[in-house]
């Protein structure tokens, strides 16, 4: 029998649904956009840092919550973190942990997130119930 590969190649995993295939590496600039669809509507502003440099395994969010705090996020594979208190803002110093999604860490840093998303939740139940769903 004929094998096409060597048996010393290994074969790269598939990426899942949202992961752009780049040998099973997520970019993170692409992820970042995703995230900021996911919750501006419940904080001040959100966007991806146009002066830090982004690359495939680390994007940097500026995020203002609703109590219009200013927030550096890094995302990694290792979840998301806060590097600075001002826009386009990293330091090195900070030893923040990592919340492996967007909404533990937004939940723990502002109340007027927490508060939108709920009424969110609600208001989106609410619709559900009157649909008889």
């Amino acid at each position: 029998m004929e094998v096409d590969r060597q048996p010393e190649e290994t074969l790269v995993p598939s990426c899942e649904e949202d992961c752009v295939d780049l040998g099973g590496v997520k970019d993170m600039r692409l992820e970042a956009e995703a995230i900021i669809n996911d919750v501006l509507f419940a904080v001040s502003e959100m966007h991806v840092s146009h002066s830090l440099n982004s690359a495939l395994d680390v994007a940097y969010i500026n995020v203002k919550t609703r109590e219009r705090n200013q927030y550096c996020l890094e995302l990694t594979e290792a979840g998301l973190r806060v590097v600075g208190y001002a826009f386009d803002q990293v330091n090195e110093d900070m030893s923040t942990h990592y919340h492996e999604t967007v909404y533990s860490l937004l939940d723990s840093l502002s109340p007027g997130y927490r508060e939108a998303f709920g009424n969110a939740l609600l208001m989106r139940l609410e619709s559900l119930k009157q649909n008889g769903q």
